[in-house]
């Protein structure tokens, strides 16, 4: 397994590995440097489970792992494609999973067009991130302008405006777990008081949901439009039914184990054993 923080989760994924009798070598990616040029099949084995936080750092040790031969659980294509909002919406909108209304601008003057055509509110968000950080809620074009001018100082990454509408929603959104070919478990997130975002790490709540057949579809067909891993597919209840948000590529399951009783490590593991198989 690599990684680069020693979270809740990899600390889950040792025990489950212990418990199980798996010998899970865990290497932490800081302390790596990689020869282009030697073979590192004994190193890191046949297969690894990749967790690193960094999502640059990921998707570089992951192409490198591969061009050896080792296989890397999620792969690079899912990583790319997952680890970004752009290309995971585009793969879901081609593949016509309903997502919310969204649009792609690279300056204030043209995101400033798309929003008098999209309205108001809408939800601006970083082409690559997670926990909920640098989204900005737009109510007007006059808070619009101030936030897309913020944006225009910093890197030239968030220069890449990335819309969508604020869906008519409960305060809560719903978060799936695919491994594999299999939704094992969901929660819905709640927000917080006075907090419109849902994600956890702001404070959100946990609560079970049972496994629909609509939930199920949908989930498993937004993970196949990304590839085959591992998956966390967020969505939202619309007024016209589910709409998939966000599918993530690293999950994150500390707080919906002891929700749902579902030991989500140990399937990973056992996920990744039926690889080698």
């Amino acid at each position: 397994m690599l990684y680069d923080v020693v979270r809740t989760e990899e600390k889950m994924l040792a025990k489950a590995a212990d418990r199980k009798n798996i010998d899970l070598n865990m290497i932490c990616s800081k302390d790596l440097y990689l020869d282009l040029h030697k073979d590192y099949q004994e190193k890191f084995g046949d297969i690894v489970l990749q967790r690193c936080v960094s999502y640059f750092r990921s998707i570089h040790i992951t192409a490198f792992l591969e061009s050896k031969g080792v296989k890397v659980v999620n792969g690079l294509h899912e990583a790319f494609t997952a680890g970004n909002k752009l290309n995971s919406t585009l793969k879901m909108v081609n593949a016509g999973i309903p997502v919310p209304k969204t649009y792609l601008a690279f300056t204030q003057e043209s995101s400033l067009k798309a929003l008098e055509e999209l309205g108001y509110p809408a939800v601006l968000k970083p082409t690559m991130g997670s926990w909920g950080r640098l989204i900005a809620l737009m109510n007007d074009s006059e808070s619009a302008e101030s936030i897309l001018e913020d944006r225009e100082h910093m890197f030239p990454i968030y220069q890449n405006y990335y819309i969508q509408e604020k869906v008519k929603r409960p305060p809560r959104d719903i978060r799936a777990f695919v491994i594999g070919d299999k939704v094992v478990a969901a929660i819905y997130r709640i927000s917080a008081e006075g907090v419109w975002k849902t994600n956890t790490a702001r404070g959100g709540k946990a609560e079970n949901y049972p496994v629909t057949n609509e939930l199920e579809d949908l989930c498993l067909r937004a993970a196949t439009a990304m590839g085959e891993g591992l998956f966390g597919v967020d969505l939202m209840e619309s007024p016209d039914g589910l709409l998939v948000h966000e599918v993530n590529n690293t999950i994150e399951f500390r707080n919906t184990v002891p929700i749902t009783g579902v030991d989500i490590p140990s399937l990973m593991l056992d996920y990744l054993i039926d690889l080698k198989h």
